[in-house]
């Protein structure tokens, strides 16, 4: 019964800025990890950020200074902020959490996805 929803995907010119955010619903126990990926048409989908449990954090090389991962435990959301996004930022992001749901065991859960585009 868990669902993860993405929104702040669109278009927007080189140099520009987008925040995406994730929410997890339904019965959740608890929630680890979590993490914003991006899958480009032909290419293997990739960590862009990542956070721990106790708010560590870890980017991409190519999004370094760029891009800032956060989280709201009181609301079930991973944020990315993106700065100074490139035509090569231009992918389908994904939110990705461990999370323990009900009475269950701690497992993977994605988001639907939404489209970045990056105009040059």
């Amino acid at each position: 019964q868990v669902q993860l929803v993405e929104s702040g995907g669109g278009l927007v010119q080189a140099g520009g800025s987008l925040r995406l955010s994730c929410a997890a619903s339904g019965s959740i126990f608890s929630i680890n990890a979590m993490g914003w990926y991006r899958q480009a048409p032909g290419k293997q989908r990739e960590l862009v950020a990542g956070i721990t449990s106790g708010s560590s954090t870890n980017y991409a090389d190519s999004v370094k200074g760029r891009f800032t991962i956060s989280r709201d435990n009181a609301k079930n959301t991973v944020s990315l902020q993106m700065n100074s996004l490139k035509p090569e930022d231009t992918a389908v992001y994904y939110c990705k959490m461990y999370l323990r749901a009900g009475v269950g065991s701690t497992r993977v859960y994605w988001g639907q996805g939404t489209q970045v585009t990056v105009s040059s």
